[in-house]
């Protein structure tokens, strides 16, 4: 079968550097909230990988950004379909009981449309929402532990901390339901196949006869 391209180079790059950064980031983080319970790195290099990861996060952040927007991609994450709420409850009907009953999928995924409704929803809250609020948190904890005066205001990392963490667990909680959804596809690996090498089964003829889509 003819393959598709349906994610870029750049894509497949700013999505692998996310998913290595953050789970660098949830075991060293782990590490130096309870050092007494974990220990892979030790505490003082717990706390250096994870700031390094933290910033290789928000550098990637940045520049995903400024791709996704200059290329007009930043579209596939905004919800514009007309009928958006009624393809979204079909979304979750389809997630709580019709992949279990072998249903087919309610919308046809492909390069124009890459992510489902509720996909869409969970994006936009999780890159406008709570990547912001980790990011902005955890810039203020690095700060505050070299010029302490500077959280004062603030009651120091009384506060600071427990956000923190409390979007550490939010991410936690994503990643694990992110890789389940990924073996959902035609194949277990299929999805993450595709973001290895870029492409997909042309299944629905979005080629044209004779038109070569296999090549990133």
């Amino acid at each position: 079968m003819k393959q598709i391209l349906m994610y870029t180079a750049n894509e497949r790059l700013w999505h692998w550097i996310q998913a290595i950064t953050i789970g660098v980031l949830l075991l060293t983080g782990a590490e130096v909230h309870a050092p007494q319970a974990l220990h892979v790195f030790g505490f003082s290099t717990a706390v250096l990988i994870h700031n390094a990861a933290g910033a290789l996060l928000l550098l990637n952040a940045i520049l995903g950004f400024f791709y996704f927007m200059t290329s007009g991609f930043i579209r596939q994450y905004i919800p514009a379909e007309k009928e958006f709420m009624s393809l979204a409850f079909a979304q979750a009907k389809y997630y709580l009981s019709g992949i279990f009953r072998g249903e087919p999928h309610p919308m046809k995924h492909g390069p124009d449309n890459k992510l489902n409704p509720l996909q869409k929803i969970t994006y936009l809250a999780i890159l406008n929402v709570l990547l912001p609020v980790q990011i902005v948190t955890g810039v203020a904890m690095w700060a505050g532990g070299r010029w302490p005066q500077l959280l004062e205001p603030i009651g120091g990392l009384t506060y600071l901390v427990p956000i923190h963490a409390m979007a550490a667990w939010f991410f936690l909680s994503f990643t694990v339901m992110h890789i389940y959804l990924t073996t959902t596809g035609d194949t277990p690996l299929a999805n993450i196949r595709a973001m290895i090498v870029g492409t997909i089964p042309d299944h629905d003829g979005h080629l044209e006869e004779g038109q070569d889509g296999g090549k990133a």
